[in-house]
Formats: C-alpha cells, structure tokens, sequence
C-alpha cells in the first residue's frame, strides 16, 4: 500500500491515502500543518513532534501514523 513520508526531525509522519476517510480531524487539530489545498500538504516544521504525535493518535481511519527516528 502506498505510502507518504514526512520527516519532521524526532519522529517521521505516515499517511496512507487510500485508507484516509477525509474526516477532517487532522486539519482541525493541526491547521498549520495539514492544508489539503497546498502541496505538499503536510508541513511538519509547523508543529512539534509532541503536537504531531497527540494529533496522530486522533485520526480515526489509521490514514496518518509515524515512526520515531533514531
């Protein structure tokens, strides 16, 4: 499954489109860093890895996850 990687330092952001239901949590939680309408799309220099990993936790189809970097 196709997969997009957004390095934000500490930890790397995941997005799978396919899975994504567009529900729009990512975008209310983190408007600096998710704006469907730019490209690309997510701009993880806008928040911390704290913030990022919290907004995570909240999406409900599983679309965005991350990996912490070592």
């Amino acid at each position: 499954m196709e997969t997009h990687e957004y390095n934000a330092g500490e930890i790397t952001v995941l997005w799978k489109p396919k899975v994504c239901i567009h529900a729009g949590v990512c975008v209310k939680m983190l408007p600096k860093v998710y704006n469907p309408k730019e490209r690309p799309w997510i701009k993880t220099e806008n928040a911390t890895a704290e913030e990022l990993k919290n907004q995570i936790e909240h999406c409900p189809s599983g679309a965005l996850s991350y990996k912490l970097n070592s």
